[in-house]
C-alpha cells in the first residue's frame, strides 16, 4: 500500500465524507423533530460540501485530474465505476441544492418528498467517492496527471 498520499485529494476527500456523515446526523435531527438543529446540521453539510466542490474544481483547474495507475485489466472496472460516481455525484449534487432551497423556503412537501432521497444518494456518492479515492491514491499509484477527458477515459 502507499502512504504517501497527495495533500488535495486527501483533504478534499476527507470534506466529502464529513458532509456525508453530517447528512446522516442532519437525518437522525429530523427523525426526533429537532428542527433547528436539523437545519443547522444540514447547512453544515452543505459548507463541506462546497469546500470539497472548490478543492476538487482548483485542482482539476490548475494541477488536473489523476490518471489511473492500477493495472490495465481492471482500468476498465475502474472507469465504469468511475462513470458511475460522477453521474452520482452530480445528481447528488442537484438534489442537494433542490432539498436546500425547498427546506429554506418552506416548501416542506417537497423537501421531505426529496430529502430522504437525496441523503442516500449523498451517501453513495461519500462511498463512492472515498474509493474511487482508494484507488487512485493508497491502493496503487496514481497514474499521470492530466486533463479531465483523458484521466477519466485514457485518451
Amino acid at each position: 500500500m502507499n502512504f504517501a498520499v497527495p495533500i488535495l485529494p486527501t483533504i478534499s476527500t476527507t470534506f466529502i465524507v464529513l458532509s456525508a456523515i453530517t447528512v446522516a446526523i442532519g437525518w437522525g435531527q429530523i427523525r426526533k423533530r429537532k428542527l433547528e438543529a436539523h437545519r443547522k446540521t444540514m447547512t453544515l453539510a452543505a459548507v463541506f460540501a462546497i469546500i470539497f466542490f472548490i478543492i476538487y474544481a482548483s485542482r482539476t483547474i490548475f494541477i488536473g485530474n489523476t490518471a489511473f495507475g492500477g493495472p490495465d485489466d481492471i482500468k476498465i472496472y475502474y472507469t465504469v465505476f468511475l462513470i458511475f460516481h460522477i453521474i452520482l455525484a452530480t445528481v447528488g449534487a442537484g438534489l442537494g441544492i433542490t432539498s436546500l432551497v425547498s427546506g429554506y423556503k418552506n416548501n416542506l412537501a417537497l423537501h421531505k418528498k426529496l430529502g430522504p432521497i437525496t441523503s442516500i444518494v449523498w451517501f453513495f456518492t461519500g462511498i463512492t467517492g472515498v474509493a474511487v479515492y482508494l484507488l487512485l491514491y493508497v491502493f496503487y499509484h496514481g497514474g499521470e496527471t492530466t486533463s479531465v477527458i483523458k484521466a477519466i477515459l485514457g485518451f
